[in-house]
């Protein structure tokens, strides 16, 4: 085959990428499109300074975490009720990551927006905690004060959800204790549940076989494998801000 033949089989393919990937993106739900054009992630480095910002449709491409090492800052929160359950959600069927998986109670993104940007006493963090779950389950602001989460730890994970999404961030692990009234978006939330110790054992023995088909997002198993259970001691004895460490980040790729 000639030099020309060979660019335009190139050509040729390079194109019917490009119109898979322009009509996956047109078959995105509405809202979850909105978000991903419109949202401006914080890009960070391995040492979580800030280097930059991104959309969060770039941010979430496997091309760009592959080849050009794309990190962005996220935060995952665990709410635990007064008798001390965890609640969970499953991510709505229209996500555009991981959808229709179990989690724990809100994982999202602090935004390149001054609020969120806040480094001291990780107010940014908390501040975005705050507004997704208003977003994503209800929750008033007010019934969440900002000083109400317990900030225990960072993790930095890669994680692809198909061939062309995935994940990469350095993950701000957030815990609260407080009894609030729910009510999802379904735009984001499919369902949710609080589950004690033993039942989220049962959901994970379901997901790793496969039952009824369970799956777990990876930065919540991760925290499930590493951190959870010693830190569900703490929530029971009042003692969770003995076991933060703000200062590590645990590499976890």
């Amino acid at each position: 085959m000639s030099a020309i033949a060979d660019d335009a089989a190139v050509s040729v393919v390079a194109d019917a990428a490009a119109v898979e990937a322009v009509a996956d993106d047109a078959a995105m739900d509405a809202v979850q499109r909105r978000l991903m054009f419109e949202d401006e992630c914080i890009l960070v480095d391995e040492q979580d300074n800030v280097v930059g910002h991104e959309s969060k449709y770039n941010c979430h491409l496997m091309e760009n975490i592959e080849s050009r090492k794309v990190l962005h800052r996220a935060f995952s929160v665990f709410l635990f009720n007064s008798k001390y359950e965890l609640l969970l959600q499953q991510r709505s069927a229209t996500k555009v990551t991981f959808p229709l998986v179990w989690t724990n109670t809100c994982c999202s993104h602090p935004l390149y927006r001054e609020s969120e940007l806040v480094e001291g006493n990780f107010l940014g963090v908390r501040n975005a905690a705050q507004r997704k779950l208003f977003d994503e389950l209800g929750i008033p602001t007010e019934a969440l004060p900002v000083d109400r989460f317990t900030p225990l730890g960072r993790m930095l994970y890669k994680a692809p959800s198909d061939g062309k999404w995935g994940e990469h961030e350095l993950d701000y692990l957030l815990f609260v204790v407080a009894d609030v009234k729910l009510l999802p978006n379904p735009d984001e939330v499919a369902d949710v549940r609080y589950v004690n110790r033993e039942q989220l054992k049962e959901l994970l023995e379901k997901a790793d076989a496969g039952e009824e088909g369970v799956k777990l997002s990876p930065w919540f198993r991760l925290v499930v494998d590493n951190f959870l259970m010693k830190w569900w001691d703490c929530v029971e004895s009042g003692t969770l801000p003995e076991v933060a460490d703000m200062k590590t980040i645990h590499k976890l790729v």
